[in-house]
């Protein structure tokens, strides 16, 4: 008798933990073969719970050294290249050329490393010591601005997820992301690659369903402080939303992933700028400048 293939489970990914949407929902994807996939439909539930993990985990993850983020990015690019078929092949499955699905997962891989290598340079590279007019030192650096949801691209679905999670872990931040609408599959593999790569969880946490019913929820979530958008449809909605606790908008649907990911600024653009004083000390120790 032929054995009876076990098929994957499309799940989500919170908290480092694979559960499956609280709703039960899910929504049809088909392959190019013909097959189809059933995928997790994402509720505002599921949003709200991913919110809390990634809130959980962002003071740990900010609070790591620098050097400790890098090579878990690494680690990150690593595991990526060790799954390199299996990624190739997802992309294949969901209508991609073997040519374009080999060179978007290489670019991925290549796009970790760049961040990882960020990771403990950005704040030297931007942070400045600012001439004031009184006896202080005063200096201004970068610090993560907290918990940030991610509207990703629906193409490409690999790379533009990537591209979107990797500048804003870099720097200290945690996120909720959802996935590619109609390639969704990557996405959750992806999310198997950061289960065994280090990253703890919540720091990224991955939801696939129907951006028609999540956007709205993704920027008006009074506990998230930024909102990253890549894609058209809802940009207006979720600016004005993200006026209800003047958490910041960006727009990355300008960006064409295959040539303009490798931007440190797209870094900053989930950093706020902290600028401290400290008082000089004369030769005998004392305080001056008050």
């Amino acid at each position: 008798m032929s054995r009876l293939e076990v098929l994957k489970t499309y799940k989500i990914y919170i908290g480092g933990q694979f559960p499956r949407t609280e709703s039960g929902r899910f929504y049809p994807v088909e392959l190019k073969n013909g097959t189809v996939t059933n995928i997790c439909l994402s509720s505002r539930k599921d949003l709200r719970n991913a919110v809390v993990a990634a809130r959980n985990a962002f003071e740990g993850w900010s609070s790591r050294a620098a050097f400790n983020r890098s090579q878990i990015l690494y680690r990150i690019a690593e595991m990526l290249e060790g799954r390199k078929a299996q990624f190739v092949e997802e992309l294949v499955a969901v209508g991609a050329s073997r040519a374009a699905a080999t060179k978007e997962v290489e670019v991925s891989i290549d796009r970790c490393v760049y961040f990882a290598g960020w990771c403990d340079k950005f704040t030297q590279a931007f942070g400045s010591v600012n001439p004031v007019p009184s006896s202080h030192f005063n200096f201004s650096v970068h610090e993560p601005t907290g918990v940030v949801t991610i509207i990703a691209p629906e193409s490409p679905s690999l790379l533009g997820l990537v591209s979107c999670i990797m500048p804003v872990i870099a720097g200290g931040n945690t996120c909720v992301i959802l996935a590619s609408e109609n390639s969704p599959h990557v996405a959750v593999t992806f999310a198997e690659v950061l289960n065994s790569s280090d990253v703890p969880g919540g720091v990224v946490n991955i939801l696939t369903g129907k951006e028609d019913e999540l956007a709205e929820h993704f920027s008006s979530h009074m506990d998230v402080n930024a909102t990253i958008y890549c894609r058209e449809k809802h940009l207006k909605r979720i600016q004005e939303n993200g006026a209800l606790n003047v958490k910041r908008v960006l727009n990355w649907a300008k960006y064409d992933w295959n040539k303009q990911g490798e931007d440190p600024y797209l870094l900053l653009e989930t950093q706020e700028v902290k600028t401290t004083w400290h008082p000089i000390e004369n030769i005998a120790g004392a305080k001056s400048g008050y």
